[in-house]
């Protein structure tokens, strides 16, 4: 008899048949030698198959009704990425455009076996076919009204006209193998030329027909309402609509305002938001001065945080988050901060990649915020407990829920000050940029995509109503364009975890524990909203 836990393994296998590459980064078993399959009769197949598992999943009587909405929900994910048909025209986004996935993705891996090694090649064999299913993507997607922005396109080509003209230069030599001469062999035969003609077919055939900055959002494309609804749900993981959220965006940045002027008047002696974010943005002296003096702060952040986090936390990660400058070859396009989860196998810690490059041009009144988002109490935490989770499916741990993912990390951002673990007020400064920017992508994603807001309206909102810098502010544009609704689990996420906390408070008065309403949140893996509200909510009843 099928048991819940035996349809959250198949689900789980689904998950790594759709990104085998993402996954063997992860670190999970007996993906390393595949990569997508992308073809639109394989898409249809694993979605076909993942409706199934759900369909399997509800319909089963069970005890374990966590691991049964978990399942649903994951296998519903596949399905609705499926029909999102983004591969057809998102050529430039790093978690999605083919050639980023590949030159980003595929360096990280690290074949420590006879075997390993062998697999690494295999799928470097396995990447003319790759980009081939890719190109006819992407031509499918011209034939039916699916076409990417132009720019985005033609950025790709010159990544690509980059990668080309360096080949001493490409980061698939840098992959440690025993074998160097098999390794230049199959880029130099095989995966170089095949990149190549991927480029020359998005620089003749689809960039020419891209869709101009003017039109860049899914509400411009064929059937794009209806996409951007069913991305907006599964990466919240709530029914708000499109004209819900834009709302809760707008209202959010004018209550910012407020707190803005507050703490600006303090540290600034100012009067105005707009005062407050020109000092923010123009101030040499919110630069960093040096890499090492940024590497300090986060430092410092860090252990300010592990310090205090037994007064709030009973469940603690087995192992520190380790801290290190984003690698070389990845710091001039890689973000300014990210956290990258420890690998399953325990081959690799979980690790706070803080980005040094150019560092007198970053902002030092952000790294606080960044540093308790991505690390300690927030990714690290809560990815690092999740994958320690006794006796439950391993489907619980991995389970991909941005709006709790993310919504944790920037719950963590505003637990911080509550925790007292900001130096002064203008790291206190830096937590509200960093909401501001969440606030704005509520807006900005939802104007893109359902209200046809152009590129230029999208990037003068955020001059306004944020104090990212420039170089930010475009690059975070552009990825609204190609990642539809991801932007809008992080508020989401934070405001479904806050709400919550605050009934949870409500209804258990001074029984109320801190520690043990993190406990419950953490110590149950990444849950859709609703699955998190029914949990809390029996909590609380007990």
């Amino acid at each position: 008899m099928t048991d819940i836990r035996a349809i959250a393994d198949e689900v789980l296998e689904l998950l790594v048949e759709e990104d085998p590459l993402g996954e063997t980064v992860q670190g999970y078993p007996g993906a390393d030698a595949r990569l997508s399959d992308v073809s639109e009769e394989a898409q249809a197949d694993l979605k076909a198959r993942a409706l199934q598992l759900a369909q399997t999943a509800r319909d089963l009587d069970t005890d374990d009704w966590v691991t049964q909405a978990v399942a649903v929900d994951q296998a519903q994910g596949i399905a609705t990425r499926m029909d999102s048909k983004l591969i057809e025209h998102a050529v430039a986004d790093l978690l999605i455009s083919p050639i980023t996935r590949l030159l980003s993705l595929l360096p990280l891996v690290r074949p420590a076996t006879a075997e390993q090694e062998r697999n690494f090649f295999t799928r470097l064999s396995n990447i003319p076919g790759y980009l081939a299913k890719s190109i006819a993507r992407h031509r499918a997607g011209l034939a039916t009204g699916r076409t990417p922005v132009r720019t985005r396109a033609e950025f790709a080509i010159s990544h690509l006209d980059h990668y080309l003209a360096t080949p001493a230069e490409d980061p698939l030599r840098n992959v440690p193998v025993k074998d160097t001469a098999e390794r230049d062999r199959l880029l130099d035969d095989l995966v170089r030329p095949a990149f190549a003609e991927y480029r020359q077919v998005l620089g003749q055939e689809i960039a020419p027909r891209g869709r101009s900055n003017d039109k860049p959002g899914l509400c411009w494309i064929t059937d794009g309402d209806e996409t951007y609804a069913a991305l907006a749900r599964m990466h919240t993981t709530t029914d708000r609509t499109p004209e819900e959220l834009h709302q809760t965006g707008l209202d959010l940045i004018e209550r910012l305002a407020e707190e803005y002027v507050e703490i600006g008047s303090r540290v600034f002696g100012v009067r105005t938001v707009a005062e407050v974010h020109e000092r923010l943005k123009t101030d040499p002296a919110m630069r960093w001065t040096s890499a090492e003096e940024l590497l300090a702060g986060a430092r410092s952040a860090m252990e300010r945080a592990e310090a205090a986090a037994p007064d709030w936390f009973g469940i603690l990660p087995s192992q520190r988050c380790q801290l290190q400058p984003t690698p070389k070859a990845d710091e001039e396009n890689e973000a300014g901060a990210y956290y990258y989860p420890a690998a399953l196998d325990g081959s690799r810690p979980g690790i706070f990649y803080a980005n040094t490059y150019k560092a007198t041009e970053r902002d030092r009144f952000v790294s606080e915020a960044i540093a308790f988002h991505e690390a300690v109490p927030g990714h690290h935490f809560q990815m690092t407990i999740a994958q320690e989770l006794k006796d439950v499916p391993q489907l619980r741990g991995a389970a991909l829920i941005n709006s709790y993912i993310e919504g944790w990390g920037l719950y963590s951002e505003r637990l911080a000050d509550e925790m007292g673990l900001y130096s002064d007020d203008l790291a206190r400064l830096g937590m509200l940029a960093c909401d501001s920017m969440r606030a704005a992508r509520l807006v900005v994603d939802t104007g893109l995509h359902s209200f046809g807001w152009s590129r230029a309206r999208t990037v003068n909102y955020l001059r306004t109503n944020t104090v990212m810098s420039e170089v930010e502010i475009q690059s975070e544009t552009d990825r609204y364009i190609e990642m539809p609704a991801q932007a809008l689990s992080y508020m989401v996420g934070r405001l479904e975890i806050v709400r919550l906390r605050e009934r949870a408070r409500a209804e258990l008065g001074n029984a109320f524990d801190i520690k043990a309403f993190h406990d419950l949140v953490l110590g149950s893996g990444p849950l859709p909203m609703a699955v998190l509200d029914e949990v809390v909510a029996r909590w609380t009843a007990r």
